[in-house]
């Protein structure tokens, strides 16, 4: 009834309206990604489905993340269920969008080990629940151990990474959307 059909995000419009948006060209958004300008415009003309690693070079590029593009993939629900994908063990990382449609919350899944070297900072606010296994995560100079049922909340602008310390680590980070003006700009140290 409320459920979408099973169709895959098409996020090429999404891409495409924020490379527009930033007046990019292809031409800089593939030096910027380190992708080649025809795979760049088959991912926005839906003949190519980019994997989460080349989406994320994409968000970079666009000065985004791969959760707001994908956000930004389908049109906003008042209500939507999001089905649990299967429960075996996953043996590579991998995240999935829990909030489908461009709305003022988004929420993720994060299963896995995942780049432990990337460093993330959001405009707005986010928490992050540890639903299973541990993480560590770096912000602000310091480290934070985190187990199951632990949380941290993280301020707009606060630069951070963070890495799992034990397998099938399930992390859900949920975020004021990128759209929203939650808070007013700080000023960067």
């Amino acid at each position: 009834m409320g459920d979408h059909k099973e169709q895959p995000l098409r996020v090429g419009a999404a891409v495409r309206r924020r490379r527009r948006a930033l007046e990019l060209t292809l031409a800089v958004v593939a030096e910027r990604s380190g992708l080649s300008v025809p795979f760049l415009s088959q991912i926005e003309n839906e003949r190519a489905r980019p994997s989460q690693s080349s989406l994320e070079k994409v968000a970079d590029a666009l000065r985004t993340t791969a959760v707001e593009l994908l956000a930004a993939a389908d049109p906003a629900c008042s209500v939507d269920v999001v089905r649990a994908e299967g429960t075996e063990s996953v043996l590579e990382p991998r995240s999935r969008s829990l909030v489908r449609g461009h709305h003022q919350m988004h929420a993720s899944e994060f299963t896995g080990d995942q780049d432990a070297g990337r460093e993330f900072q959001y405009r707005n606010d986010q928490l992050m629940y540890v639903a299973d296994g541990a993480v560590e995560i770096e912000a602000e100079g310091r480290a934070y151990r985190l187990g199951r049922g632990d949380t941290l909340y993280l301020t707009g602008g606060v630069r951070h990474r963070w890495r799992a310390t034990v397998e099938d680590t399930r992390v859900i980070v949920v975020a004021v959307a990128e759209h929203i003006e939650a808070v007013r700009d700080r000023p960067r140290r």
